[in-house]
């Protein structure tokens, strides 16, 4: 959420970023925004008065009381006195509530290297790695072959649970979980704390990391509770320091989140019915920061190069592209997509995002740090995908895949693989399954 104090001191800033994201009804709503606050700091500066006049009347009274002389007009304004309260309290509530609503909607500040664009054709590639290339064999659908090796199953999936969902087998669970023990490995190595969250968070904590419009078109509710399944593992890792307040020396605080995720994905086209690539359940491991104000632009960098290294580990050809303001989501100020090759469709497709979102979560949240002179400030928070199994699947099975129709397992992931290095037909856990040996019908 936006800081309010930001925009009564600089309304011209948050105008120019709207006008940058080419955000024409938000720029109607941050009008009525800078309106309503006024209304409603004239309505608590009027309340306020009168509750302090209460107190004066009080004592003013008690005084004549003692001094036996005659207080009937100050009782009388006294008395009057609540039920002026007791109506601007409901006007004081109103106002404030609209203007926390719009304040939510409202877009973080862009950062000034944003490439300003209107959609992700206008985004800035800043990096290149690999030689994509396409195979001399046609190229075959990661879902295809998955159901043909048998180490995927989306038929089944699909009667007990609908559209996009799948059942990872043999294999392809152990490629699964070889994918999450690589990714967490890299990050343990930094020094970042491994952390298993809760996959259901209220709605009140779940306000301060995400857009409102994800409560609608992304998140699963528990019916007849304020609770939602977790869409990625950024929002309760952030959510968990909610009204905290850390000194200096305490930051950063680095976290390696590792869960599954639920997503709806409602008014998404192309929802996987025989693939990984668009879900709505699939596992990560995501990069969580939380730092000062000063150093938070050094960290993305630093997100960027450990999901950048983690692809060239897997040696998939991958680029590096600066979001443009167009594409760009509400809660970051500066966004890096990580794109990986696909050489069954011939371009690049997102793997990785690594966001900085300044102070807008935490201002959402409540988490501040605190400096030696005894000055509070909110923190920083930032995020990286470090690897959404899935989508790594897909590629993986793509530039992996040979002409016979087998995986090749990446030499990085052998090792969490108990000793398979190519998914082949009738592999499970790395042990061949025997044939049923053919008999013929005696005639």
């Amino acid at each position: 959420m936006i800081n309010i104090e930001l925009i009564r001191a600089n309304s011209g800033l948050m105008r120019a970023n709207l006008e940058k994201r080419g955000d024409s009804e938000k720029i109607v709503l941050l009008d009525e925004l800078i309106e309503k606050d006024k209304f409603w700091r004239k309505l608590k500066a009027e309340s306020d008065f009168l509750r302090n006049r209460r107190n004066v009347l009080s004592q003013q009274v008690n005084a004549a009381k003692k001094a036996n002389a005659d207080f009937s007009v100050l009782l009388k304004e006294a008395q009057e006195i609540p039920k002026k309260i007791d109506g601007l309290e409901g006007q004081v509530a109103e106002a404030k509530r609209r203007c926390n609503l719009i304040l939510m909607g409202l877009p973080n500040i862009l950062h000034e290297s944003a490439p300003v664009g209107k959609d992700d054709s206008e985004n800035v590639v800043v990096k290149n790695w690999g030689n994509p290339k396409k195979p001399k064999f046609e190229v075959k659908h990661h879902g295809q072959i998955a159901s043909a090796l048998d180490v995927a199953d989306f038929e089944n999936a699909v009667k007990i649970s609908g559209t996009g969902f799948f059942f990872l087998k043999g294999g392809l669970a152990l490629l699964d979980l070889a994918l999450q023990r690589f990714a967490i490995d890299k990050l343990l190595k930094q020094d970042f704390v491994l952390v298993q969250p809760p996959f259901l968070m209220a709605r009140k904590p779940y306000e301060g990391v995400a857009p409102l419009d994800d409560f609608e078109n992304v998140m699963y509710k528990i019916e007849g509770q304020e609770l939602y399944l977790i869409a990625t593992s950024e929002h309760p890792l952030v959510s968990m320091h909610m009204n905290g307040i850390f000194f200096g020396e305490q930051l950063p605080v680095k976290m390696a989140g590792v869960s599954a995720c639920f997503r709806r994905e409602i008014g998404k086209h192309g929802l996987d019915e025989r693939g990984f690539f668009r879900v709505h359940q699939f596992n990560k491991v995501e990069q969580i920061i939380l730092c000062n104000q000063e150093d938070s632009w050094k960290w993305l960098e630093v997100l960027r190069k450990n999901g950048e290294s983690l692809l060239t580990d897997l040696k998939i050809p991958c680029r590096t592209v600066n979001v443009c303001t167009g594409e760009m989501g509400i809660v970051a100020a500066k966004k890096y997509d990580i794109e990986g090759w696909s050489p069954r469709e011939n371009k690049f497709i997102e793997l990785i995002s690594c966001s900085n979102c300044t102070d807008f979560q935490s201002v959402g949240l409540n988490i501040k740090y605190k400096l030696k002179n005894g000055e509070k400030k909110f923190v920083h928070t930032l995020n990286g995908t470090m690897l959404a199994t899935t989508r790594a699947l897909r590629i993986i099975i793509e530039n992996y895949q040979t002409a016979k129709g087998t995986i090749l397992v990446p030499k990085v992931l052998q090792k969490y693989m108990n000793g398979i290095k190519e998914i082949k037909p009738k592999i499970l856990v790395g042990k061949k399954l025997a044939n049923p040996k053919k008999t013929k019908k005696k005639r």
